[in-house]
């Protein structure tokens, strides 16, 4: 904690009192020691027409992935400060599924060595289903041990909501845990409404970033539940639920949820401010649902501009753009102009992987072995900027006997290779990604993080999967005459390097997969990473084989 004393002037932002005024901020020991209005200084009106400096509480991510970002906590503070970012909501299932227990401390421990305000779930669903192979479980006696330590807030995103409709027992037990230690519990359950929606809601739930649709929103809203709104790298639905903003602003939060390392040097919760300004909606409701309602939601330690807070506030040049000239946490300035002051700290990896590289005639699909309906294939159908899927029936395309890509027809083959254990490869069809030679892989593949891959060919994805096996981890992109690779040696899932340094690699292999392999999505790996997600409807594949999301069974 900064033990320096300082005092700064600008236009002090006061969300509760909906007030903006000239002001002078005492900082005593990193507390706000006291906030002094500036005589003669007139309240700002209309702060669109104002460009100065405007003080303000720090954003938060309400919901996010930290392991998303390909970088260990300490890299993703050190990029997030200079977007005014001064804390997350973090749920470290990601890690959770690969490494357990371990994998969580390793998240909590990482984080406390820079000054960043990190307040980490417990995860609630390790596995996420038992229709894949995933590296650990975490069962109800292990949440209760998560819960109990002050540095864990939450019970994060309870996924099986069929588990709570049904009231599973182990489901029921960790719901119970959370209830009787006063913290409370994120949701997780798309698309769902009516009645099933509100015995979801009345076990206890109480958030829900998963709404695609302003429709289900205000369902859930209706039925006491807080909305998150998502604007992440793969999932956006920014837009379809921004307006509810006008009408909720003490029930709705910002996310990014997954957020890929070159989307958060761009920015962050700041630019979802600047969006929502922009649409007309009141900046003080904005602020709000950037900066405090997270802080009441999740009783964060978090300072919110109050005499007797922790120092915890931004300078923005306007509040239109929001661009960040200053983040200060704990009284300590952390970023200034772009620059962040967080040093990359040293990292020991942890990791579980065993599984050994793959030779062609692993990945072929006989005609004879592949479900068929109607004549033709099932094919999942990518959808850009959503997590969901369709399921689509199409012409097959056959060589021989076997099954393989038409890059004419965007059908693509689909790959999942176990990375925990030895086990037969599973393949499917996938449409949308439109690669036009090579293939690309991904041991980022939520929520068990297998390896996941899509190619033209054969010979391509052998030569993309094996170059994340080397690494034991990471995204690759092959073409005929070129390779690329990102290692990602924590757990599979992040790099030990440095943020920027991190996501300029990532930046060249996703222009390498756009340019060159000719996809045209806008974020090929963090789409490809959602293709093994089962409890995101409609058609999965996980390293078991082809899910049904809708029946919750194997095709």
């Amino acid at each position: 904690m900064a033990t320096n004393s300082f005092s700064i002037k600008g236009n002090l932002v006061d969300i509760f009192k909906k007030e903006i005024y000239l002001a002078e901020i005492v900082v005593v020991e990193g507390k706000i020691e006291s906030i002094n209005p500036i005589m003669g200084s007139d309240l700002i009106i209309n702060y669109q027409l104002s460009t100065n400096n405007y003080i303000l509480p720090g954003f938060i991510d309400s919901h996010v992935h930290i392991e998303s970002s390909m970088l260990v906590p300490t890299e993703f503070a050190k990029i997030a400060v200079t977007h005014g970012t001064v804390g997350t909501v973090s749920d470290p299932h990601e890690i959770a599924n690969v490494c357990g227990m371990e994998g969580v401390e390793f998240m909590i421990e990482n984080g406390k060595e820079v000054n960043f305000k990190f307040n980490f779930g417990a995860p609630s669903c390790v596995p996420a289903t038992t229709f894949e192979t995933a590296g650990a479980a975490l069962d109800s006696t292990q949440v209760q041990q998560l819960l109990e330590k002050p540095e864990i807030k939450y019970l994060s995103e309870m996924m099986n909501f069929p588990g709570v409709l049904y009231k599973d027992e182990e489901v029921m037990k960790k719901i119970a845990a959370a209830h009787a230690l006063g913290k409370p519990i994120d949701g997780h359950a798309p698309g769902l409404r009516g009645e099933a929606a509100k015995q979801y809601i009345d076990a206890g739930i109480s958030t829900d970033h998963e709404c695609f649709t302003k429709e289900e929103a205000l369902d859930k809203l209706g039925y006491g539940m807080k909305i998150i709104i998502r604007e992440g790298s793969a999932a956006k639905n920014f837009e379809a639920l921004i307006e509810l903003l006008h009408d909720y602003p003490e029930r709705i939060l910002f996310c990014s949820d997954d957020k890929h390392p070159d989307s958060l040097v761009l920015g962050h919760i700041n630019q979802l401010c600047a969006r929502a300004v922009a649409k007309g909606v009141d900046v003080f409701k904005v602020l709000q649902a950037a900066c405090v309602n997270p802080v009441e939601h999740y009783k964060l330690d978090i300072g919110l501009l109050k005499v007797g807070d922790m120092a915890d506030f931004i300078i923005a040049d306007d509040l239109v753009d929001f661009n960040i000239k200053s983040t200060y946490i704990n009284g300590e300035l952390v970023a200034s102009e772009g620059i962040s002051f967080i040093k990359t700290k040293e990292c020991t990896p942890i990791n579980q992987f065993d599984c050994d590289e793959i030779i062609v005639s692993q990945l072929e699909v006989s005609v004879n072995d592949y479900p068929l309906e109607e004549g033709r294939i099932p094919v999942i159908e990518a959808l850009e900027g959503q997590l969901i899927t369709n399921k689509l029936l199409l012409e097959k395309t056959v060589d021989g006997d076997k099954l393989i890509s038409n890059t004419n027809t965007d059908v693509l083959k689909m790959v999942v290779v176990n990375r925990y254990h030895k086990a037969p490869v599973a393949k499917a069809f996938i449409k949308n990604f439109n690669l036009k030679q090579g293939a690309i892989a991904s041991s980022v593949a939520h929520d068990s993080h297998n390896i996941v891959a899509v190619g033209v060919d054969d010979a391509s994805l052998a030569a993309a999967i094996n170059l994340v096996i080397k690494q034991r981890g990471g995204v690759s992109a092959v073409s005929y005459n070129k390779q690329w690779v990102l290692g990602l040696p924590v757990a599979g899932l992040m790099s030990t390097g440095d943020g920027y340094e991190v996501a300029k690699t990532y930046t060249a292999i996703d222009a390498f997969v756009k340019e060159e392999l000719g996809s045209t999505l806008a974020a090929p790996f963090m789409t490809l990473s959602f293709m093994a997600l089962l409890v995101i409807p409609h058609l999965k594949l996980s390293d078991k084989g082809l899910f049904d999301g809708d029946k919750f069974s194997f095709l």
